[in-house]
């Protein structure tokens, strides 16, 4: 037996690691070592648990039933569990409503009512099409539960053509992630094309008529290799109704097989921007082929270069006004929007519409260019200063800010949707910490900012409200860098001041990764944490996207332990300000943010009193092999380069299980429909942590909770409810919150 070290004697989980007298089911550690090159050095990696990599074996499906048990016992005697439940159930009863998508008189939008498991697509149209502005009519066009009454379909997608007669939508069946897309005639609810397979994250852009559109498909699974089934997309042109052999290949060929596409059309069809980008990769590609230099229908339009081979994500499209609008963090980390003539369309010829700022991130933008402004169109842009939501109007010929929208307070937008055809008005949704995501309607006529449409039902309440107070907090991270933390409390817990009267269970909550913000909004988990007495916190890593492009490379390969620092940093902070203590602090995240608090319980397990881990990635050597996973190299780094494997081995939550640590009470959480990450991750740390913790399991458990027939993102409400009610109810157990609690 071996005990097996990396470069700088890094201890690695190894062999002879000790195996725990706790009552847990039992997991075999076979002597399994790979000779990897690591930097300038062939290291040996220890991986006792990877048998557990393989679901469907006997030995992984019996481990796995007495996991199961395990979980039962200790949920039992979870407090407040079914009360928690009955909390988020009522804080969700009052359904939710999404941003309109307009196609003329004709409105679509998601609703979900108060009570259903699933939001549904709507139609709203004039009752008399000879008079657009009288009375309306709803008509319901996709319900996934209406589909299946199981629970197990969800409505990914969905794209109107360009004059609203057709709908193309994309449906997950059975809990697989694994859209598939289809065509509805919008008068009379048939389908008349589909289902059209393998179009798993396809954008749809119609051609006016109809009759054809261009989207996004894999190759048949008898073109590739069996573990290259998830890759290998290609932009195709499909007429609708016509079999998969008669579309025209457009763009993909020969392209490293990770790529994901993107393709747009201007409103007259004329000019189609094609987008590319390997894997997650924060940097992409940008073609545009004008339709009118060949047949679209029988053969490749010919595609020029916008912007290729810059470090720098750019997406591109024609505007009604004939003008290239380019959105770029080329030069400009914190996002700029530039215009040119569509003839000339590369970074040469950009002129700023929108100039890069030094204290707002660009997250969005819209034309209002109707008739009715006259000689006066404007420019909406979305911007968000430390995550918070802004909104300015600007002159759209030369971008000059005109006026600031007054938003109805500290929170985030969503949307910015306008007619395609023009107009003076934009639709957004708006929520914060305390308030349910509310549709917004800006005019540009009056500039006056008006609630359109909230959620269909009212809240349940279980007792009076109770006043909530969010506030942000400054931290200094390791090397200097200063951190920003939303903590949402209950206003009788704060003094005057806004200061903590006491320390409280506090959960705090990260992800910082692929440059993904965490925004102040309206979180039912949050609200029932906080209702019983509980503090929330959110920290905005480095990795996310919270101050721009910059703010995310910084915890990006090499510099992913900055991320864990920031977390530190953040947890330190609240514990020295009284906010919480040791004894009371839990940490959550999940997918990305799985891996982080994987990583933060292996580097300081006494420094969090309990940890809960979803759907996580915590094999960063085998991280590529499974799921979506070899998409995230250039997050990550990538395995087979000895130098980037280096970087992983350093922070790999698996590779650093310490025998005899005495690991915080942890709980797994993953789904067997998952396939993005897949759940072995989450089974071989838990191996891992089970064998060497030297805390018994009745006072620190390691639990794993497991969900079939549902998948790493969109389920139904009931699954949400009860996955969160478990996750809630053991921290309550573990930090000394009694979940059950109401005011």
């Amino acid at each position: 037996m071996r005990l097996v070290t990396s470069p700088g004697d890094l201890p690695l989980l190894g062999p002879e690691a000790s195996a725990s007298p706790r009552p847990y089911p039992p997991a075999r550690r076979d002597d399994v070592v790979e000779e990897l090159a690591v930097g300038g050095s062939t290291v040996g990696v220890a991986d006792p648990y990877r048998w557990l990599e393989d679901a469907d074996a006997e030995d992984t499906r019996a481990w796995s039933a007495q996991q199961d048990a395990l979980l039962a016992e200790h949920r039992a005697g979870w407090a407040g569990r079914d009360e928690v439940q009955g909390r988020l159930r009522d804080l969700l009863a009052a359904g939710s409503v999404g941003v309109p998508v307009w196609r003329g008189a004709r409105r679509f939008s998601v609703r979900r009512d108060p009570g259903a498991e699933h939001a549904v697509l709507l139609l709203r149209e004039p009752a008399d099409p000879a008079s657009p502005d009288g009375a309306q009519v709803e008509r319901l066009l996709v319900d996934p539960a209406a589909l299946d009454p199981r629970g197990l379909t969800t409505l990914d997608a969905w794209q109107p053509s360009v004059e609203g007669d057709l709908l193309a939508y994309q449906l997950s069946e059975g809990g697989s992630e694994e859209s598939a897309l289809r065509v509805m005639d919008v008068a009379t609810g048939e389908v008349v094309d589909g289902p059209l397979d393998r179009t798993r994250y396809s954008p749809v852009a119609w051609l006016p008529g109809g009759d054809a559109f261009f989207c996004v498909r894999r190759l048949a699974p008898d073109l590739v290799p069996d573990d290259e089934a998830q890759f290998h997309r290609r932009v195709v042109l499909h007429q609708v109704g016509a079999p998969e052999s008669e579309e025209v290949e457009v763009f993909g060929a020969g392209r490293d097989l990770r790529t994901y596409y993107g393709v747009s059309l201007s409103r007259d069809g004329r000019w189609l921007s094609v987008t590319a980008a390997v894997g997650t990769d924060p940097r992409s590609d940008v073609w545009l082929a004008d339709l009118g230099e060949g047949s679209t229908a029988a053969a490749a339009p010919p595609l020029r270069e916008v912007v290729v081979g810059e470090d720098a994500s750019t997406s591109a499209r024609v505007g009604r006004d004939g003008r290239l609008y380019v959105s770029t963090d080329l030069g400009a980390p914190r996002g700029r929007l530039a215009v040119c003539d569509p003839s000339d369309p590369g970074p040469a010829a950009w002129r700023d519409l929108l100039a890069e700022r030094d204290d707002a991130v660009l997250e969005g933008w819209t034309v209002l260019d109707g008739p009715e402004l006259g000689e006066e169109p404007v420019l909406l842009a979305a911007w968000t200063t430390h995550a918070v939501s802004r909104v300015t109007v600007h002159d759209l010929a030369g971008g000059t800010l005109l006026r600031e929208v007054e938003l109805p307070g500290t929170g985030s937008v969503g949307g910015l949707v306008s007619r395609p055809e023009g107009g003076s008005e934009v639709w957004l949704t708006f929520t914060d910490p305390t308030t349910l995501p509310h549709v917004h309607r800006y005019d540009a006529r009056t500039g006056e900012l008006e609630l359109v449409e909230g959620p269909p039902g009212a809240p349940a309440s279980d007792g009076p409200e109770v006043p909530t107070r969010t506030q942000q907090l400054e931290v200094t991270s390791t090397d200097g860098t200063t951190v920003r933390v939303l903590v949402t409390a209950r206003a009788d817990a704060l003094d005057a001041d806004g200061a903590p009267r006491a320390g409280a269970p506090l959960v705090l909550y990260g992800y910082g990764g692929f440059g993904i913000s965490l925004r102040p909004t309206w979180s039912a988990t949050t609200l029932a944490w906080v209702r019983s007495g509980g503090v929330w916190a959110e920290a905005g890593l480095r990795g996310g996207g919270e101050e721009g492009e910059d703010w995310h490379r910084a915890g990006m390969g090499p510099e992913k332990p900055r991320v864990y620092e920031d977390l530190e940093a953040a947890a330190d902070a609240l514990v020295a300000r009284g906010w919480t203590t040791r004894e009371r602090l839990g940490i959550y995240g999940g997918s990305n943010g799985g891996l982080l608090v994987g990583a933060a319980l292996t580097r300081r397990p006494g420094a969090y009193a309990a940890v809960v881990c979803s759907a996580p990635l915590l094999d960063m050597v085998r991280y590529q092999l499974h799921g979506l996973g070899r998409t995230w190299a250039g997050e990550y780094g990538d395995a087979t380069d000895p130098e980037q494997l280096g970087w992983l081995l350093a922070h790999s939550p698996y590779h650093h299980v310490r025998a005899d640590e005495p690991y915080p009470a942890t709980l797994f959480t993953v789904f067997d429909g998952d396939s993005r990450v897949d759940p072995l991750h989450a089974r071989k740390l838990c191996a891992a942590l089970q064998a060497a913790t030297s805390r018994p399991v009745e006072e620190s458990p390691v639990l794993l909770r497991r969900e079939a027939d549902v998948g790493h993102g969109a389920r139904a409400l009931s699954r949400s409810t009860a996955l969160t009610a478990d996750v809630l109810a053991f921290l309550g157990e573990r930090l000394g919150l009694d979940v059950a609690q109401v005011p």
